[in-house]
Parts: structure tokens; C-alpha cells; sequence
């Protein structure tokens, strides 16, 4: 599979190395395959922003988050990305681009 992934946390763009692109691809791909009305992910953009505040388009579509996703995903990506090289300080924003 030929996939394009692309990070910024707080504003500032994160090098992936194979590993972790597929590590952030697979572990997202997991979470939003479990949504309802979900299906197969093309492409993907999730923001996270400086407010806590989720939006997630899956292949030009908006996904309604209730609290509960909205946490699980803000937390689990804010984990995710926290110990990468590059991220300083606390997780206060991300933009994550998935292309297939």
C-alpha cells in the first residue's frame, strides 16, 4: 500500500520514519475503523486544536465526534506523538494527513 503521511505538532512538522508513519497510520486507521458509518479510509485528516477541539475528514467527508471518540482520539494521537523526535513541550495541537 503507497500511502503519503504527514505530521505538525504545535505548529511544527515532525520527520516519520517507516516505522513510525505506519505505526501512526495503522493505530489511526484502527480507531476511525471503529466509528460508525465509517469505511475504507483513502484519505484522512485529523486535527487536534489548541483548544482540544477534534475534527476529523475521512476521504473529504466531515465525521461527527460525540465526547467520548473525541477524547479516545485526542488522547490516544496526543500519546501517540508525544515521545517522537521533533515534539517539544506539551501536545497542544496536531495536524496528521493520511493519503492512500
Amino acid at each position: 500500500m503507497t500511502r503519503k503521511i504527514s505530521l505538525s505538532v504545535n505548529d511544527t512538522p515532525i520527520k516519520l520514519d517507516y516505522f513510525v508513519a505506519g505505526y501512526l497510520d495503522h493505530v489511526t486507521s484502527g480507531i476511525i475503523a471503529s466509528l460508525k458509518d465509517t469505511g475504507e479510509i483513502k484519505d484522512l485528516e485529523l486535527d487536534i486544536d489548541d483548544d482540544g477541539i477534534v475534527t476529523l475528514a475521512l476521504n473529504g467527508a466531515d465525521i461527527p465526534l460525540n465526547y467520548f471518540a473525541t477524547e479516545i482520539v485526542k488522547s490516544t494521537v496526543a500519546g501517540m506523538v508525544a515521545p517522537l523526535k521533533g515534539v517539544e513541550g506539551p501536545v497542544n495541537s496536531v495536524a496528521l494527513k493520511i493519503d492512500r
